[in-house]
């Protein structure tokens, strides 16, 4: 039949040229008016799964805590971070048409108020002594909050030691900490100084430095990265925050910039790789058909048949999704297949007979029911994941099996009409490899020899595939260098701030409690939190401590009258003040650990009385706006009073209680929250306590199961379809089994080499899977076939020929994904390389020796 088809296309071509032209415009022209990416991941897997209803549950309960953006700012100090963290949030809040919700988990009113009362008694206890021993010193500042009033304060210490000696060792860690600020400003730099510190006596702990904001953007799921606007608002803000100040760091993380970032790592590079690809195969295409008339025919063909495919798509779907946009990829690379052994087999008649027509049908004739049986198999390969839960594959099965029937009849139709026009010139030599003539007698020969080693390579394969493993951490697919990466394994450093936690709806907050008592007994649990969590234990004693101190320090952080802002005359006579007791004291006290740092400020401060008044302004700058934030969060700790679920904030309250009453509770992994083993372990014992949990860590692992079992069930209905398609048109079981040996033997000889190099399978590389059936299989039809009708010395004929650079068309297809920034991508290519290479292995040299002489010969 194909030989008809062909014919009457060589003699009508340009009746088929205008009718493809015809319908590739049409395609083109809805694709343009349709043309969309779907780029919300949550689509990738079916809805009706348990465990994507007990999420959909979840985000119905808590709709703020969908698609969020978390902004980490840290700063050189406490006070830094906040002041910087409040004014992003005010300045984010201001723009509900970008963002619908921004509030501060672990800051506000409520936290600078009842702040202390989460602390241990011991250190409240120890808190407020210090507070209390810096009595003098906070009632100078606040009534003056400038350099001025700095320089006093420093001026009432050191007038202190002259009355009291007993005091000069106190003085040794604030005299440094302020020598090392002054001295960095006059070195011309940003200095790091902490009133935190000062006031309290103690090194800011780490996550002291540090603080959060969690924001809601609107998402534009018709753009690549949806939340590009919204993330990249944010970025221009924190410039600007560091511009001002460059003690202070901003970075965001986050489902929304995880996902966002991951498509730019994916197009990074992509347009160079792509242009490079083409190159390439253009180079290949020459190589094998030493034509550029045929070269331009195979690309015409691909092109059209593309287009087409794309509005096939469009039409059935309405957008591509993030994984069936990879049509693309696959139609070019197997397509490019058809293409090619057509051409090749076409250019072997055209030597053995002269004229273009008859070349052409007798080409048709010869490849195009192997094509045909190819097509067909491939596309069952693909149709096999149809009736998978993973849309996202399912998707790409529908759009990349319809593709490789229209990549089919393209071959057979457009292709020979294009050639019939471009009139190629004739053959000047046959087109086989006949130095290859010595390995087809060598495989032929010493054929049991190769089966028998053919069947200890599958033997020692099959023996290495229980140490195959399955990656199903998405994050270790991701380009460890984005912001958004490695702040997520930055925060995972810490128990209190590791994003892989696990939710837990209850029926109520009494219920949520018990269950958090008993999943807190779990040795994979760190810690849990509830809305019961928010309430201090013993604030009796607290408080007490907290209104003793603030007896003393309320009167003396709220003083009756403050000082008008000094003039820069006034700021450099309390600034030389300053320096000369400070000289003093450090001549007074030569032995003792106070000189040195008071002659170090001593000379600092002296230097900027002398210098211009622009370095003196820096320091205020640097100083002098920690100062006013630490004396406000000083006034507000002053104000705490008891805590109950009753005076929570609703913010809080909204976080943790749903609006009928339900209860979360979030539930914290020990360990390393990033390690498979920990994280498999960590949902195995909580989903035991709590089967309806879900979070991160289940979705992982379940999607991981969704996936696995997606292409088991694909890889054994395509098996299936693909026996059954042998069978029909074969119709010799033998001759089944020698299509399909081949590919058993590449599939485990892949997976071998798999677990012998450390190369895990994971979400992107499976897909190489049920591209080695389709590949492998079409490979192998093309030799049986020929071996069927008598064909021997396969090795040394055209068909060989084709065989190769097909491989090598595809792999460099695929290949080029190898070269991208994305680890998952680059992983993806590193697999379909080494399958194809397997394959083409298999093809070329076990094959030949497990068919052996034609049937017809023996």
């Amino acid at each position: 039949m194909t030989t008809h088809i062909v014919a009457a296309c060589a003699r009508r071509p340009w009746l088929v040229i205008v009718v493809a032209s015809v319908l590739a415009a049409s395609a083109f022209t809805y694709n343009v008016a349709h043309i969309a990416i779907d780029t919300d991941s949550a689509k990738l897997i079916g809805e009706d799964l348990a465990w994507r209803k007990r999420e959909r549950v979840f985000d119905a309960a808590f709709p703020q805590r969908a698609d969020l953006i978390a902004v980490v700012v840290d700063g050189a100090t406490p006070e830094l971070a906040e002041e910087a963290t409040k004014t992003l949030a005010l300045r984010l809040s201001s723009q509900p048409g970008m963002y619908r919700a921004v509030w501060r988990p672990d800051g506000g009113p409520f936290f600078e108020r009842a702040g202390l009362l989460f602390e241990s008694t011991a250190d409240v206890a120890r808190t407020t002594q210090q507070l209390i021993a810096a009595q003098p010193l906070l009632g100078t500042l606040a009534a003056d909050p400038t350099l001025r009033g700095l320089m006093d304060s420093l001026s009432l210490m050191l007038d202190g030691v002259e009355h009291d000696p007993a005091i000069v060792g106190q003085l040794a860690q604030p005299l440094t900490g302020l020598a090392e600020a002054f001295e960095a400003v006059v070195a011309e730099q940003v200095p790091a100084f902490s009133w935190h510190s000062l006031f309290t006596g103690s090194v800011p702990a780490p996550r002291e430095l540090r603080r959060f904001i969690l924001v809601q953007p609107v998402l534009d799921y018709s753009a690549l990265r949806p939340g590009e606007s919204a993330s990249g608002t944010i970025r221009q803000a924190a410039h600007e925050l560091a511009q001002v100040d460059p003690r202070i760091r901003i970075r965001l993380t986050g489902p929304v910039p995880l996902a966002d970032e991951e498509f730019g790592t994916l197009a990074e590079g992509a347009a160079l790789n792509a242009s490079v690809m083409m190159v390439a195969i253009v180079v290949l295409l020459w190589i094998a058909l030493r034509s550029l008339r045929l070269v331009a025919a195979i690309l015409l063909s691909l092109a059209v048949g593309l287009i087409v495919t794309a509005a096939i798509g469009l039409l059935a779907f309405g957008a591509f999704n993030l994984i069936s946009v990879a049509f693309a990829v696959l139609f070019v690379g197997l397509g490019v297949d058809f293409c090619i052994q057509f051409c090749v087999c076409y250019r072997a008649k055209r030597y053995a007979t002269g004229g273009l027509y008859l070349a052409l049908r007798d080409a048709g004739g010869e490849v195009g029911g192997a094509l045909a049986l190819a097509a067909a198999s491939t596309a069952a390969g693909f149709y096999a994941f149809l009736p998978t839960e993973y849309r996202g594959v399912s998707e790409l099965g529908a759009i990349a099996g319809t593709g490789m029937i229209v990549a089919f009849v393209a071959s057979i139709t457009l292709l020979p009409a294009l050639i019939a026009v471009f009139r190629a010139p004739g053959e000047p030599a046959a087109v086989g490899y006949a130095a290859l003539a010595p390995l087809d007698r060598l495989l032929v020969r010493h054929r049991r020899r190769i089966l028998i080693f053919s069947g200890a390579i599958a033997a020692v394969s099959i023996a290495l595939l229980p140490g195959l493993q399955f990656d199903f951490n998405p994050l270790h697919l991701r380009s460890v260098k984005v912001e958004s990466v490695a702040t997520l394994l930055d925060l995972m450093q810490d128990p209190n701030t590791a994003p892989n936690t696990i939710d837990v709806l209850t029926p109520s907050l009494a219920d949520a409690a018990a269950l958090a008592r008993r999943l807190e007994q779990l040795p994979e649990v760190d810690h849990t939190i509830t809305l019961a969590s928010f309430v201090p234990e013993q604030q009796q004693e607290k408080l007490a401590l907290i209104e003793d101190a603030a007896l003393l320090l309320d009167p003396v952080l709220r003083p009756a009258a403050s000082k008008p802002p000094p003039n820069d005359d006034e700021t450099v006579r309390a600034m030389s003040h300053a320096s000369e007791l400070l000289e003093r004291v450090a001549a007074a006290h030569p032995g003792l650990g106070v000189a040195a740092p008071a002659a170090r400020l001593g000379r600092a401060l002296r230097t900027l009385t002398q210098g211009e008044p622009r370095q003196r302004e820096r320091v205020r700058t640097a100083l002098i706006p920690g100062l006013v934030t630490t004396l406000g969060q000083l006034r507000s700790a002053m104000q705490a009073s008891p805590v109950t679920l009753a005076t929570l904030p609703d913010e809080i309250k909204r976080d943790w209680i749903a609006s009928d009453g339900r209860a979360r509770i979030e539930i914290f992994p020990k360990r390393d929250a990033n390690d498979n083993q920990t994280l498999r372990r960590f949902v195995a014992a909580v989903t035991l306590l709590a089967p309806e949990a879900t979070g991160a860590p289940v979705s992982i692992q379940e999607s991981s199961r969704t996936i696995v079992r997606a292409f088991l069930q694909a890889g054994l209905w395509a098996l299936l379809a693909i026996i059954l398609l042998l069978a029909l048109v074969l119709r010799r079981a033998t001759d089944v089994i020698l299509t399909l040996a081949p590919l058993m033997l590449s599939g485990l000889v892949t997976l071998g080499i798999c677990v012998a190099t450390g190369l895990p399978l994971n979400f992107e590389n499976i897909i190489a899977l049920p591209l080695l059936l389709g590949i492998g299989v079409a490979f192998n039809i093309y030799f049986v076939t020929a071996w069927r009708a008598g064909r021997g010395e396969l090795l040394q004929s055209s068909l060989t020929r084709a065989v190769i650079f097909s491989a090598l068309t595809t792999g460099t297809a695929f290949g080029s994904l190898w070269l991208s920034h994305h680890p998952g991508t680059s992983s993806m290519g590193k697999l379909l390389a080494l399958s194809l290479a397997c394959t083409l292995v298999s093809a070329l040299l076990f094959l030949p020796a497990l068919l052996g002489e034609p049937r017809a010969r023996r």
